[in-house]
């Protein structure tokens, strides 16, 4: 494993780390849009099949049953014990348009068509664009509270340094995955706008807010 997978996953673990934090300390899920925690959990869900098949390492297996474990934990506090401070007005985003061409797309472009290949293409393909609920939200409500904007970030350090993983296993392993690629510059440019506005104002401490 590379210095880069490694800090991207330790990135990612952070992220649903700090989430899980916020929601529970603050007994409150505001501002958080239940519906990308939805597509995260569906994710990992699809991603992760082969937990049920094969057998890589201890590293891989427990990375993958933290994922899914937290995923789903996040969604139970959204939706079930703290479902009184869920901000569904503002969490109107359609995630069928998200869903039924990622799924539509999944079929058509894959390695192999077979339903566990299927199902992580699919996965790959929608944690490219999950992201976007959260954001809608944002851009919805004017603002995001400093500690999400923490989650954001992180998560998009996880993608970025994927890249960078992807780029070094290209050039001294010879492996090259033309979906996760692109998947992963698709998201990394959704995070563009959110990066740049971190830098010039979370990090200065002043409040994000995303144009309506």
């Amino acid at each position: 494993m590379n210095i880069f997978r490694l800090t991207g996953d330790l990135s990612h673990l952070a992220a649903i780390i700090i989430l899980l934090l916020k929601i529970w300390k603050s007994r409150s899920c505001a501002g958080i849009s239940g519906k990308s925690q939805i597509l995260f959990a569906l994710v990992f869900t699809t991603r992760y099949l082969d937990l049920l098949t094969s057998f890589i390492s201890l590293y891989n297996t427990s990375m993958k049953v933290i994922y899914i474990g937290c995923a789903y934990a996040t969604v139970y506090l959204i939706y079930m014990k703290f479902r009184a401070t869920y901000d569904g007005n503002h969490d109107t985003f359609r995630v069928e348009f998200l869903v039924v061409p990622v799924g539509g797309l999944a079929f058509l472009v894959n390695h192999d068509f077979s339903p566990l290949e299927i199902l992580w293409t699919f996965s790959i393909y929608l944690e490219s664009v999950a992201i976007l609920p959260q954001l809608f939200m944002i851009s919805k409500t004017g603002e995001a509270e400093t500690i999400t904007t923490h989650y954001l970030f992180c998560l998009g350090v996880y993608r970025a340094l994927y890249l960078f993983n992807w780029i070094w296993r290209f050039y001294f392993e010879g492996f090259f995955d033309m979906i996760a690629i692109v998947a992963g510059v698709v998201q990394t440019i959704l995070y563009c706008d959110f990066f740049y506005l971190y830098v010039t104002k979370v990090l200065k401490g002043k409040k994000l807010s995303l144009p309506a």
